[in-house]
């Protein structure tokens, strides 16, 4: 295969690859059309999601997960404080919670001073970032190692295009599950 050849594959694929995530942050983002504040804070379900707090998720997400395709493991630590281990946290008998762990259930909540204008701008600057570093990608089967944490098999590597895929199948997970919410609270739904 020539270097064009194979430079037109790389661009077919990456493109193919960021129209379905386009295709998903669409989904996402449509189903707060029309919403205030007030309304993407509130949990219409038995479950504790709001849609504001999906799309916070989603957006630190994913730029954890492009972060990671940049710096690798150290983009994503998940240090433990002194004397913590993770069968501490796992019996919730832990003495300290850690910062990123407090960090990661607030992106699930709308918190004092959230708006959906300005939710929806860090999604946009993400995915834009995102974008940038996408297009600077030579290779999607580069690898990282994955950082240590019991989520991740040790050992593990993820590549670019395992990133991304996994960037659009969470996106659009999230994206059902708001879509549902958008229609419990006001009987609309994205589409």
């Amino acid at each position: 295969m020539t270097t064009a050849t194979s430079r037109s594959t790389l661009d077919a694929e990456r493109s193919d690859l960021l129209a379905a995530l386009a295709a998903a942050r669409a989904a996402l983002t449509n189903t707060v059309r029309g919403l205030s504040d007030e309304q993407l804070g509130e949990r219409p379900t038995v479950s504790a999601l709001c849609l504001g707090g999906l799309i916070k998720h989603v957006t630190s997400m994913e730029e954890g997960w492009m972060r990671f395709v940049v710096e690798g493991p150290s983009a994503m630590s998940h240090d433990l404080p002194d004397g913590v281990t993770w069968a501490d946290l796992a019996a919730g008998t832990a003495r300290e919670i850690p910062r990123w762990m407090i960090d990661h259930q607030d992106e699930f909540r709308m918190l004092p001073g959230d708006t959906l204008t300005g939710i929806l701008e860090r999604y946009e600057a993400v995915a834009a970032r995102s974008e940038e570093i996408l297009a600077a990608v030579t290779d999607l089967s580069a690898t990282q190692p994955l950082p240590e944490a019991p989520w991740h098999e040790p050992g593990g590597v993820r590549s670019v295009r395992a990133v991304l895929t996994h960037i659009i199948a969470e996106t659009a997970q999230h994206a059902g599950h708001a879509d549902i919410l958008r229609e419990t609270l006001d009987g609309q739904t994205s589409t």
